[in-house]
């Protein structure tokens, strides 16, 4: 019998008096009072411990705020977008001058029931983190695995700038090979600059060791002056940028619409890039976007590389007499292959005069270095190699 249930049975049913009560339960006489007072009002149910919480919170943070709160959380969920504390404080700023904290609103989340507790993780001190001082001083590249509407697998290749978290690629393939590894590279450089290092994993389109050559990145790099850095096998905490960035590219994925092609996917994920870059607080960025923190500082740039060098990729498919077509110096220029190759589809890798022409799969065949004196590039014995592209290309 709980203390409340024996003052009750001592004061009201045994007729024994307060002080007496209270003396021999060891509690005021005047609790024992309040609580017969209690009991004659509303009986024993009055008797249950009450809520110390005060009536009223003059500094309580406004209904019309929380609802808003509310509201955010489940837009940015609905969309697939990060719905954090930290994300919901920053996009409250955009339109009230003065928010809650991100502690407050964690709590008002929590009290909801929309805060699922996590286990309990490594202390953040005990990481040796590593961030690359200015923009494009480093680069991450990794490729991650989805499928279409229709269950086929597919892979979404990635490049991520190591300062700024910002997502300089996001390009959706069948199967990514060594060709389109190095063009996703030339197209994000061409619009943010090129950097100058590229750290990657072992995998067969970055690396070439395992099978005692290079793949067709690892050549590019070299010409551009770039620095290549592997991280160690089995070990991708050296990428960890771009492996937790996959956890937030897939948890957007999976809240749309199942993709029928991979050109709708490569929609999703345009537009996924141009939030996470324009819009989306970053929480290692102090809370700025990628975009800002990307245009804050000086770019790095390669130690090797022309900073005014003009490269490009292009497309094309080789003519009825075994020519491919660029333009150079305003004027067009005709480049041999041989007519063996007519209506094969190829690439053209141009960086200034020096061109490669490479197939889909990325076998080479043809190399050189554009004569501007002359309007057709006539082929040169011994021009055609190969790489192994098992994926990738491995030069042979």
């Amino acid at each position: 019998m709980g203390v409340e249930r024996y003052v009750i049975e001592a004061v009201v049913r045994e007729g024994r008096s307060h002080r007496e009560v209270a003396r021999s339960a060891g509690v005021s006489k005047a609790w024992v009072t309040k609580l017969v007072a209690r009991y004659r009002a509303g009986g024993e149910p009055a008797l249950e411990p009450r809520s110390r919480r005060p009536g009223s919170c003059p500094h309580a943070i406004a209904a019309d705020i929380q609802s808003e709160i509310l509201e955010l959380r489940q837009q940015l969920d609905s969309a697939g977008y990060d719905s954090g504390a930290h994300t919901i404080a920053h996009h409250l700023r955009l339109h009230h001058p003065d928010v809650p904290s991100v502690a407050t609103i964690w709590r008002i989340l929590k009290r909801q029931g929309l805060i699922t507790p996590q286990p309990h993780k490594r202390p953040r001190c005990s990481f040796v983190r590593f961030e690359a001082a200015l923009p494009n001083e480093m680069w991450q590249s990794d490729f991650t695995h989805w499928q279409l509407g229709d269950g086929s697998a597919v892979e979404i290749l990635n490049y991520l700038d190591d300062h700024s978290r910002l997502l300089l690629a996001c390009n959706a393939f069948t199967t990514v090979k060594g060709a389109d590894v190095v063009e996703s590279f030339h197209l994000a450089g061409a619009t943010h600059g090129y950097p100058a290092a590229l750290l990657t994993d072992n995998g067969a389109v970055y690396s070439g060791k395992s099978r005692g050559g290079k793949v067709l990145l690892e050549t590019e790099l070299e010409r551009l002056g770039i620095v290549f850095k592997h991280s160690t096998p089995y070990h991708p905490q050296t990428c960890g940028k771009v492996e937790r960035f996959h956890q937030t590219l897939k948890h957007f994925l999976a809240k749309q619409t199942p993709p029928a092609t991979l050109a709708v996917l490569q929609l999703q994920l345009d537009t996924f890039r141009a939030y996470y870059n324009h819009h989306r607080p970053h929480r290692a960025l102090d809370g700025r976007t990628p975009l800002t923190a990307f245009h804050a500082r000086l770019k790095a740039r390669p130690d090797g590389a022309d900073p005014a060098g003009h490269y490009r990729v292009r497309h094309d498919r080789v003519d009825k007499q075994g020519r491919v077509t660029i333009r150079y110096l305003s004027r067009l220029r005709h480049i041999g292959l041989g007519r063996a190759y007519a209506g094969v589809p190829v690439r053209l890798l141009v960086a200034n005069k020096h061109v490669r022409v490479i197939r889909e799969d990325g076998s080479l065949l043809r190399e050189l270095v554009l004569d501007p004196g002359r309007d057709y590039q006539p082929q040169q014995p011994a021009q055609i190699g190969h790489y192994d592209v098992r994926q990738t290309g491995t030069m042979t």
